[in-house]
């Protein structure tokens, strides 16, 4: 047995998604950092040891522009361009690279933490080291740091510290929740084990092991739905011991899930009710997928109505959106559906004081073990909000380390700076606006070669009639002087129109009507009909207009996209099959639906100019959209002899530059995944600017000096740091080529000294 001691700025205990995410920010802000995961592989819950889909605020899309960036975001794009087919070997390679490529990092894989030594008063703790051991290598590690993070998922780290926490549901008069039980109790969310099938092209038979369950003697075939085709998380449903200790009794859990999925099969194979002969199991899971454990208390809970009213806490870090989703105690033997539903209107916002400890003092936490309610934790707990939470906290940690401070100190004296940090990474922050005095890009002026001044999408390819309420979403500034939509009737008939705001910058429903009217319509076809609605909103913000169901109408669709613009269908399919998702019709974001539309958008042209495309976009602070798209586009590349677009800054006195972030468009109303939920038509965002220049006024020489090119770019956010820095007045990004789309588009550009 070998004895070692490593010493580093941050140690982090934990290398699912949440524990990654708060490495890698960390080592790009300078700190060294010990990641320690007690598996061969990284990922967590979706390494290809479990397989569980990296789900996050875009819920499948059911949220709009929800979709995480910052580190979450690179390696969701990251695997979309490597991994289409959501193999989860690649997808743990994609992982690994992302850890090996921070020098700062130092990975230990398949090392146990179980001794931690903490000091104080147990209102006053403080974590001095970590002990781990590693497997097949004989070697205890003691890990000291002045900051530590707890990523474990069920927190032993922080449970062994004195860290306080909570187990169970908390008493629905604790926080007023609704979905709250009356007492107390200690139940959980389950654990779940996954499989995979596969064709192997013959007839394969399957003789059931001894501890198969008969699941025709359970109410599984009845409740769950089970088709031969399915595998992977469609079984997430395979729950159970929600009503046991599911760390304790983590083996049980295990035996209780494998004689159910064994189950399942026989039933499959040998019922008769399945075509299925020349199926076979390709793999079984053998580790189960932790749903929850212990929670920690931090200076703030989360809680339910924390999460409907879509908080805008003043110390917000990072966001969510999957629904509060809880299940059954029962797990796969419920009578009931296997979860239920509950939506805000859009996104939620998450407060830094939720990940760290209110009594260890140099402790943060990000993950299923983060400070909320039972309730709430029902939506924070899904794997892409755990990693946008590592962000934040390994963020924060970093500045924990370089300052020499604690966490709660970063919230009281340096929560500017934190906030900064992260919208300057490009983390999941909604709202917040670049303030960052260092940015030299909000000096410059603006201007481009060409932009987009006109709202029209008139290249019809699929009608659409009208056999439900529709909605169309687009940015008003500075205002709406009337539109018309492309229709076909089949009689004279007359179509009602209403015109609402979507309300908050980060929502995309209806929420309050600002006028209605009834146009009539002629017989006839692919006619465009004026629609006379006006409005003069206060600030620039988003439309939602509203076009009632006449079946006696057809409106047409597009296959070009536009970015800012989004086409809704209401109750045009239930959100989920009812057996296994209890979902509220009637909620906003699940009533509107984009799934069937997404990249379709309905034909509508409006009248004037606008102003949402403007190449100030690019400097007015917001790097997500938020009450409107937030970047620049140009007109269409390769028309009118517009082969080429350029962004110019252009300073009143000379500027050294070092350091340019430029930060693309890659269309995060697009819904993204790790593994097999499903593949886009693309490998990379059409959007994206996939070649490009950047050109700058060489004061020295006297001429245009070519600082960066760049091909096959893929990435939403492209760093370039200067080998001599430049002294100039100008700064001009020329775009050459996109990845697909018609258009080139910008939404930030920053430059450093």
């Amino acid at each position: 047995m070998k004895t070692e001691q490593i010493s580093s700025d941050i140690t982090i205990v934990g290398g699912g998604l949440s524990g990654i995410c708060a490495a890698i920010a960390a080592a790009r802000l300078g700190s060294t950092v010990s990641l320690i995961n007690n598996r061969p592989v990284l990922g967590g819950n979706s390494s290809s040891e479990v397989r569980v889909w990296v789900c996050g605020a875009t819920a499948h899309g059911t949220n709009r522009y929800a979709r995480e960036t910052g580190i979450m975001g690179e390696l969701f794009v990251e695997n979309q361009y490597r991994n289409p087919e959501g193999n989860p070997y690649i997808w743990d390679l994609v992982l690994l690279e992302a850890i090996r490529a921070e020098e700062r990092i130092t990975l230990f894989l398949n090392t146990d933490v179980h001794e931690v030594e903490a000091e104080g008063t147990e209102e006053d703790r403080h974590i001095r080291s970590v002990t781990g051991w590693m497997m097949g290598s004989e070697r205890r590690i003691r890990f000291e740091s002045p900051v530590f993070l707890d990523c474990s998922g069920d927190g032993l780290i922080g449970f062994l510290a004195g860290a306080r926490y909570r187990l169970g549901r908390e008493a629905a008069h604790e926080y007023g929740e609704e979905w709250a039980p009356e007492i107390a109790d200690q139940i959980t969310l389950g654990s779940t084990l996954l499989f995979y099938t596969q064709d192997a092209g013959r007839p394969v038979r399957f003789v059931p092991p001894s501890f198969a369950k008969n699941i025709e003697e359970t109410p599984i075939p009845i409740k769950r739905v089970i088709r031969s085709g399915d595998s992977g998380c469609h079984y997430w449903w395979i729950e159970w011991g929600g009503e046991l200790d599911t760390v304790h009794q983590n083996e049980r859990i295990r035996d209780e899930l494998w004689s159910v999925i064994y189950g399942i099969w026989d039933y499959i194979k040998n019922s008769g009710q399945f075509d299925a002969d020349t199926m076979t199991l390709e793999w079984v899971g053998s580790i189960p997928g932790k749903r929850e454990y212990r929670r920690f208390v931090g200076d703030y809970v989360l809680n339910q109505n924390d999460i409907l009213a879509q908080e805008p806490f003043a110390d917000r870090v990072a966001f969510g959106g999957w629904s509060i989703d809880l299940h059954p105690p029962q797990g796969m033997y419920a009578e009931t559906s296997g979860s239920k539903h509950m939506h805000a209107d859009g996104i939620y916002h998450i407060p830094y004081r939720s990940l760290y400890s209110v009594n260890v003092s140099n402790l943060l936490f990000a993950g299923r073990n983060v400070s909320a309610s039972h309730v709430a934790f029902g939506t924070t707990r899904v794997m892409a909000t755990c990693a946008v939470m590592g962000e934040a906290a390994g963020t924060a940690a970093a500045l924990c380390a370089a300052k020499g401070v604690s966490p709660r100190e970063i919230h009281d004296q340096h929560l500017e700076e934190l906030q900064q940090t992260l919208l300057r990474q490009d983390a999941s922050v909604i709202g917040l606006r670049n303030e960052d005095q260092q940015d030299l890009a909000p000096k410059a002026v603006v201007t481009a070669s060409t932009t987009c001044s006109t709202i029209a999408i008139d290249q019809p390819d699929a009608s659409y009639v009208l056999e439900r309420d529709i909605g169309i979403l687009f940015p008003v500034a500075p205002s709406l002087q009337g539109m018309e939509l492309l229709i076909s009737a089949e009689e004279d008939t007359e179509l009602r129109v209403e015109l609402w705001d979507s309300g908050r910058g980060e929502n995309y429903v209806p929420v309050s009507q600002q006028m209605d009217t009834i146009i009539r319509v002629a017989q006839g076809e692919q006619q465009w009909v004026h629609v006379d609605i006006k409005w003069e909103p206060a600030h620039p913000q988003n439309a939602f207009v509203v076009v009632r169901q006449n079946d006696k109408v057809t409106l047409y669709q597009s296959s070009q996209p536009v970015t800012g613009i989004l086409a809704f269908e209401k109750g045009a399919a239930p959100h989920a099959v009812a057996a296994l998702e209890e979902h509220d019709e009637h909620q906003p974001v699940v009533a509107w639906s984009m799934k069937a539309l997404n990249r379709r958008p309905f034909c509508f042209r409006i009248a004037g100019q606008t102003e949402a495309y403007q190449p100030e976009k690019v400097i007015d602070g917001y790097k997500r959209p938020y009450g409107g798209p937030h970047s620049w586009m140009s007109l269409p590349l390769n028309e009118n002899e517009n082969r080429e677009a350029w962004v110019e800054l252009q300073w009143e006195s000379s500027v050294t530059i070092r350091e340019i972030l430029l930060t693309w468009n890659d269309d995060v109303n697009e819904d993204l995944i790790n593994l097999h939920h499903h593949r886009t038509p693309f490998d990379i965002i059409p959007e994206l600017v996939k070649t490009y220049r950047i050109e700058a006024d060489a004061e020295a020489e006297g001429s245009r000096v070519l600082i960066e090119s760049v091909r096959d770019n893929h990435l939403r956010t492209n760093r370039i740091v200067l080998k001599c820095p430049i002294s100039t007045k100008t700064l001009r990004i020329i775009m050459e080529e996109t990845n697909g789309g018609s258009c080139a588009e910008l939404v930030e550009i920053r430059v450093y000294s």
